[in-house]
Parts: structure tokens; sequence; C-alpha cells
């Protein structure tokens, strides 16, 4: 998903709205001919993610820009940890380092917040997966960064499966949930996964009666998740979601749940403090 075409079109625009017409400091207060080399430190602990992202960011301004990671992605590291050297042309180290550090301390967020909860879940079973709740335009960087962080990925699009939330069930109305899922089924390609989302007890049945293949149980009790987990029976992927947090997600993978999905992974993930030391080589 976080391809090199991906990372170059949002990492150039990126550039484009931090220095549409250049870096004035820059080229007012540094010498042309000056060189730098900085290292890219972490100031707390935390897993690695977004090396490729950090680099574009010098690469696309300058290509005489050197970026050596010295930390893959996914990598724990603790503090103090130089993560990556960069050296090159002064000026456009400078340019480049707000926007190479923005995206590699957000996805190094995403990644750290995303092993809190795969360690919180450890020996259950349960899978932890991210949500569409991504900054728009970014998702493939931030679903990248819950990956190294041990979590998985739930669908990428709309355009990947068919997933029926409760508010494509209220535009049903009177309609049978079981014989418009099964409409679907009929004229969708086989190999299309569908899941659909239900918010009480009694609409776990007519749903598995349409032979899906995952039922997302939202914002159930502990109890509920419980028996809804009896009531499946193994007939479907068991997807638990809403309002998890870290003070949650234990008691919801020991309901034996094979999922819960976690918005906050990549909507409320704080920024990993790393900093980028420069230093001046000549002026």
């Amino acid at each position: 998903m976080l391809t090199r075409a991906v990372i170059d079109r949002v990492v150039a625009a990126a550039l484009e709205e931090d220095a549409p017409w250049g870096d004035l400091t820059s080229e007012y207060l540094i010498s042309e001919t000056a060189t730098a080399t900085a290292e890219l430190v972490a100031r707390e602990a935390g897993i690695f993610s977004g090396g490729e992202v950090f680099a574009a960011a010098f690469r696309l301004t300058d290509t005489r820009v050197d970026v050596r990671l010295a930390t893959a992605d996914g990598e724990a590291f603790g503090p103090g940890t130089v993560l990556a050297v960069v050296s090159g042309p002064a000026r456009s180290l400078l340019t480049a380092e707000r926007i190479g550090l923005n995206f590699v301390q957000r996805m190094s967020g995403i990644a750290t917040l995303t092993a809190r909860y795969v360690a919180e879940v450890a020996g259950t079973g349960t899978r932890i997966a991210d949500t569409r709740k991504t900054t728009p335009g970014l998702r493939a960087f931030e679903r990248h960064a819950v990956v190294d962080g041990g979590g998985r990925n739930h669908r990428h699009s709309l355009s990947d499966a068919v997933m029926a939330k409760d508010n494509h069930l209220a535009v049903l109305g009177g309609s049978s949930v079981t014989d418009a899922l099964r409409a679907a089924k009929d004229r969708l390609p086989h190999t299309t996964h569908i899941e659909v989302e239900v918010d009480r007890l009694d609409q776990i049945e007519p749903v598995l009666a349409a032979g899906i293949g995952t039922i997302m149980l939202d914002n159930f009790s502990l109890d509920d998740l419980r028996t809804g987990v009896a009531q499946v029976a193994g007939r479907a992927v068991v997807e638990a979601s809403g309002g998890v947090t870290l003070e949650t997600v234990r008691a919801i993978a020991e309901t034996g749940v094979d999922v819960v999905s976690v918005g906050a992974l990549t909507h409320s993930a704080r920024a990993l403090d790393l900093g980028l030391d420069v230093r001046i080589d000549q002026p």
C-alpha cells in the first residue's frame, strides 16, 4: 500500500505547501555552499515507522542530500537512539526538516500506540485492527504505521469489501435484512468479503442466515459480547468495535472475539517526540 509513488505524491504536496516559493530563511541566512549533517534522535521510547517517508522529504527537496536510516520500520528504540543520519547542502536539509519530522513523528506515534494495544491482548488470539478513521489523504501512511506496530489493517477503502453498517440497514427500512444481504451476495463476485455491523443481539441471527463472512458487534457490553460470540459459534469472524481503549481492550479480547477494531490507533495517536539535531559543517 505504501509504494514509492504514493510516498512521493503525498510528500511532494507537503513540501509544496510548506515552501511554495522557496525557503526564505535558509536562502537569506545560510550560505549556498554550506553543508550540514543532522541526526534524527529519539527523545522518548517508541516504535519506528516512516523511514522511507522521512527520507523522501529530503530526496524530493534535493537529490544531493543523503539519508542513512539506522533503524528499520517496526523496530523498537529507546530515548537517545539515533534513528537516521542526514547530510548534504545545508539549505536543502533545513528546508525539508519540518516535513520529514512531521511525517515520521506522526507515523511513529501511531506505531507506538498500536504496539501498546497489541501488547494488551497478548495471549488471547485476538487481532488488533485499524478503521477508516484516518487523516484524509494519509491513509496509506497511517495504516503502514499500524502494521509497524503489530496491528492489522481493516479494508482500505469503500471499494475493497461490502460492509453494511447501521445506517445502511436503517435505509433498508422494513425490508428483510437476510433477503437484502442474500441478494447482494448473488450480485457480487465470489471473492468479495461481506461484513455486517449489528448493535443488538437479536440482529445476529438474521445476518448469519445470509451467510456473511464477518459480523461486527458494535458497542456491546462485555456480557453481550460473550453471548454474541457463543451465538455466532464459529459461523463467522466476530469483530468488536466501539469506544475501545487501552483500559478496556484486554477484557474485550477475553470475551472470545476474533478482532478488535480501534479507531483511536489513527485518530488519537500522539506524535512521538523525535528531533533533528543539525550541525553546519562549513560556512
